[in-house]
């Protein structure tokens, strides 16, 4: 029966296909997101499904064995926290972020400990040269006969090679620049990005071999490739930070295998990425009392940290006031400044506001907002918080100061790091076991005001 060919319109965003052209993707909302890309298809009679002897047989719950199963180590106690315990077998890992943010660089070392300790690692690069793959190799002194390197883009003599060879990890770098044949368009398309993963997953679970892919994005994640494929894959982790910082953070988007939304923390250096195991320490490292500076716990799924607001109002030299912030949502920062304006009784119209996380990292959780009130506060009045004090909690439009999860880990964190004064919301105080309060000064606040007013007295 000949092959047929047609076409659709795939929207570039998230992978939802039409028949026909549409302004708006339905699925994602997207506007002016279609491309209209080949399909071939091979038609196959439902008799012939039947009759084919390669359905993968049925098992029993109980019969299925686990005693064979472990997880692999990949160097890194940060990233096995991350993976929820190291890498597993048959698994299909993505790796996303920006291009230069150190993907390549990681998957190299994971390669290099692997196949340094017992196993097997294929690395296939359809971005560069072995040459290169060599140099940084060398760079990162990396020096395994383990570890076999591959400059290919079909996606079916990637699979023919692994397959030879029965690797106990494929590394591909990146998804977008291997193409399968049969599909039409360029790599890095919706279609060719989509079928070339869905080989990688189709031999995986049939064999023990895992993959690691590594997928470029942009800053607001626009580029088809990682977040067309979350659905697909077992695990995916995004590499965040700045490239002008030196600190990089792994953070699991989802894990079939263990809890999502963990971090690691890592430090990129000249001889590859390090991980970096206390990071309050690194991020307070250059802290100073000052005007506009507040420190508050973070929590990145089971682990607190510590990090710096810091906060600046000055009065404005335009008709339109500015609001700029780093690493902090821009309009919650309009929200927090309304609150203190109406609620806080602190003047702030006619002010240029600029907000930033220190060490170049983005927070979005809730108790992160009493901790950016209070670093305008002491901005606008040219007041300090007392050494060794730390903030959090949540704001309500009211003032209102509301509970956030966690409260415990947090305080714990900020009692290691030597923080003996905790501002919190009166509704947290009020569930702490006494073992995490010992010897800390509990300051409870049940709105903006009094918080505002605890700076005063002290």
């Amino acid at each position: 029966m000949r092959s047929k060919e047609k076409y659709e319109y795939i929207c570039r965003n998230c992978g939802y296909s039409s028949p026909k052209w549409l302004g708006k993707c339905p699925q994602c909302g997207e506007w002016d997101s279609f491309d209209r890309q080949n399909v071939i298809i091979k038609p196959k009679r439902f008799a012939d499904k039947l009759n084919d002897n390669s359905a993968t047989s049925l098992t029993p719950l109980p019969d299925i064995n686990l005693e064979g199963f472990r997880r692999i180590d990949v160097g890194f106690e940060e990233l096995n926290r991350v993976l929820g315990g190291g890498l597993v077998p048959c698994s299909v890992n993505l790796l996303g972020g920006e291009p230069g943010i150190g993907k390549s660089t990681i998957l190299l070392q994971i390669a290099g400990y692997i196949s340094q300790t017992g196993g097997r690692v294929i690395y296939i690069t359809g971005e560069e040269s072995a040459i290169q793959i060599k140099n940084r190799a060398e760079r990162l002194k990396i020096d395994s006969r383990e570890l076999l390197i591959g400059t290919e883009t079909d996606i079916k003599e990637i699979i023919r090679k692994i397959d030879k060879i029965n690797p106990t990890i494929s590394i591909i770098d990146s998804i977008q620049a291997v193409y399968d044949q049969e599909v039409g368009g360029f790599p890095g398309t919706v279609g060719q990005i989509r079928e070339s993963t869905a080989a990688c997953i189709d031999y995986a679970k049939k064999t023990d071999t895992s993959f690691i892919l590594a997928g470029h994005i942009t800053k607001d994640g626009t580029i088809a490739g990682p977040k067309l494929l979350e659905h697909l894959v077992d695990t995916v982790l995004y590499f965040e930070g700045d490239k002008d910082y030196l600190y990089r953070i792994i953070r699991g988007v989802k894990n079939r295998f263990g809890p999502a939304g963990e971090i690691g923390v890592f430090e990129m250096r000249s001889g590859g990425l390090r991980e970096v195991k206390n990071p309050s320490a690194i991020f307070l490292g250059e802290y100073l009392e000052q005007t506009g500076s507040v420190i508050t716990p973070i929590m990145e799924g089971s682990r607190p940290f510590l990090i710096e607001v810091q906060a600046l109002a000055a009065p404005s030299g335009y008709s339109v006031s500015q609001r700029v912030s780093v690493g902090f949502d821009s309009k919650k920062l309009s929200l927090i400044t309304a609150i203190c304006e109406k609620k806080g009784g602190i003047r702030l119209s006619g002010m240029d506001i600029f907000v930033k996380i220190l060490g170049g990292i983005k927070v979005d959780e809730a108790a992160v907002d009493l901790p950016m009130a209070l670093a305008l506060y002491t901005s606008i009045n040219d007041l300090s918080i007392p050494a060794h004090t730390v903030v959090f909690g949540e704001l309500g439009l009211g003032g209102e100061l509301r509970g956030v999860p966690s409260a415990e880990y947090r305080i714990a964190e900020a009692s290691r790091m030597n923080f003996k004064n905790i501002i919190l919301p009166s509704s947290n105080a009020a569930n702490l076991p006494q073992s995490i309060t010992k010897g800390i000064n509990i300051i409870k606040v049940s709105h903006i005001n009094q918080a505002f007013n605890s700076l005063n007295r002290q």
